[in-house]
């Protein structure tokens, strides 16, 4: 959801796009998630934060595809969008490894395998027999493997040091730090959920 952005997901999109070899890489901000409840951000305010974030990397870009159609942001459909515009394109649906372990139980994930290889950031080199039990069972073939660094930063926790006062701009980055400012997102201004 990128609810609010941070160095971690910069970190393991520039770490995916260079493992990959890709082209582009597209950071899509969920509008409607559907196994969840509304974001601490809007929508907009989250597609202006990561496109802020993604500015000095050139194969980053901001994605509003779910922002711009109705109902739930299910990735099939996100998926289903760029296929459409683009069928000559390759394309790699990125997920952490404890993703991975429930991405049978998303909305179609036999046809999500069928659209896009899913691009697996397991921290630590950690693949257990039982990880790759899962993408031998969810994907099979269709599975590639990113060494991720460990980063100790989540969304809820910059979410929490905003919520008690406490600095972020060290765990988001320069621009976004800014705009949560210029919303007026610190010092407790905006409660949590």
């Amino acid at each position: 959801m990128f609810d609010p952005p941070h160095i971690g997901h910069l970190i393991l999109a520039s770490e995916a796009a260079w493992q990959l070899g890709l082209d582009e890489l597209r950071l899509v901000v969920c509008a409607r998630p559907p196994h969840r409840g509304e974001g601490w951000l809007p929508p907009e305010t989250r597609l202006q934060l990561v496109a802020q974030a993604t500015a000095a990397y050139p194969k980053l870009v901001a994605s509003r595809v779910e922002l711009d159609r109705p109902g739930p942001s299910y990735t099939l459909d996100t998926l289903d969008a760029f296929v459409a515009h683009e069928p000559e394109t390759a394309f790699w649906l990125i997920l952490g490894a404890d993703q991975l372990t429930s991405f049978a139980r998303w909305h179609g994930p036999e046809r999500i395998v069928g659209l896009a290889r899913l691009a697996v950031a397991s921290r630590d080199g950690a693949r257990t027999a039982d990880l790759l039990a899962v993408a031998d069972r969810v994907a099979p073939g269709r599975v590639d493997w990113l060494e991720m660094p460990t980063v100790g930063i989540s969304s809820t926790m910059i979410r929490e040091r905003i919520a008690s006062g406490q600095p972020v701009r060290h765990v988001v980055s320069p621009p976004v730090d800014d705009l949560l400012a210029a919303e007026g997102l610190f010092r407790g201004q905006r409660q949590l959920p």
